[in-house]
């Protein structure tokens, strides 16, 4: 093919692909999957930015810890978390409308792709020097085989293999299994959800050796009284990991937080 024609073809080729392009912007144009508003021409994210503005951070000072904002001298919330958890961490309020519509999008709607937007903030977060330099490996959260065949996928593992990519830190999605069904935990007491999720995790016994002396850090898409997460550093601690870290998009504030 002389250069002449191949100029020519690559140029009908582009011009085909931004007519496809606008064609499709203007029969099926984008929408945030947040508040359901057409997405700006320059917004490349499934979320507006509009959405992502209105987020709610997590005000400072933080607790160096368990970087839960500080209301006063002594952290409160540091007390629930056990002593072989060594730091955790969130980006934002929830419940929240704009931040919970987010991870609703993600969860329930089916909206996959929000997961790597959620990560590239996740992924933003300040952690000790110590937790940078030891873990070995991000663990995300498991849903029980039923729950995962009707959603299709774990929103805790997309959040995981996300995070992966920035933070150069392999995922382990197999040494923490669900070993039940539990049931939602949105409308239980602190107690009640306790109770729901005791036992609910095991790993498996092949798994163990590579556990032995690991620092690792669960993944999950919200911590609100942190029963499922504790469950969790419980179950790996127990199998021989020696210290555990929390990392989450959302938490759910406790009394007397501003937010």
């Amino acid at each position: 093919m002389r250069p002449a024609t191949m100029i020519a073809s690559a140029l009908r080729s582009t011009v085909l692909r931004r007519t496809a392009h606008a064609l499709g912007e203007l029969l099926l144009p984008r929408a945030c999957v947040a508040c359901a508003r057409l997405l700006d021409r320059g917004d490349h994210d499934l979320v507006c930015g509009r959405c992502w503005a209105r987020v709610h951070e997590l005000p400072y000072p933080r607790c160096e810890r368990c970087g839960h904002p500080l209301t006063r001298e002594h952290c409160a919330w540091c007390e629930l978390l056990p002593p072989y958890v060594r730091a955790a961490r969130s980006v934002c309020w929830i419940p929240g409308q704009t931040a919970g519509a987010i991870v609703h999008s993600l969860k329930y709607a089916g909206w996959r792709g929000v997961a790597e937007h959620m990560a590239a903030r996740m992924a933003r977060l300040s952690w000790p020097s110590d937790v940078i330099a030891e873990r070995t490996a991000l663990v995300p959260v498991p849903l029980a085989a039923s729950r995962l065949r009707e959603r299709g996928y774990n929103q805790s593992a997309l959040l995981a293999r996300a995070l992966s990519s920035r933070c150069h830190v392999p995922v382990n999605e197999s040494c923490l299994v669900r070993t039940r069904r539990t049931a939602t935990q949105t409308r239980l007491t602190p107690e009640d959800r306790r109770h729901n999720v005791s036992g609910a995790f095991a790993v498996p016994a092949g798994e163990r050796t590579a556990l032995r002396g690991a620092h690792l850090v669960l993944v999950d898409d919200v911590i609100t009284t942190g029963a499922t997460l504790g469950e969790c550093a419980s179950t790996l601690f127990d199998a021989g990991a020696r210290i555990i870290s929390i990392v989450t998009f959302g938490r759910a504030p406790a009394i007397g937080d501003a937010g």
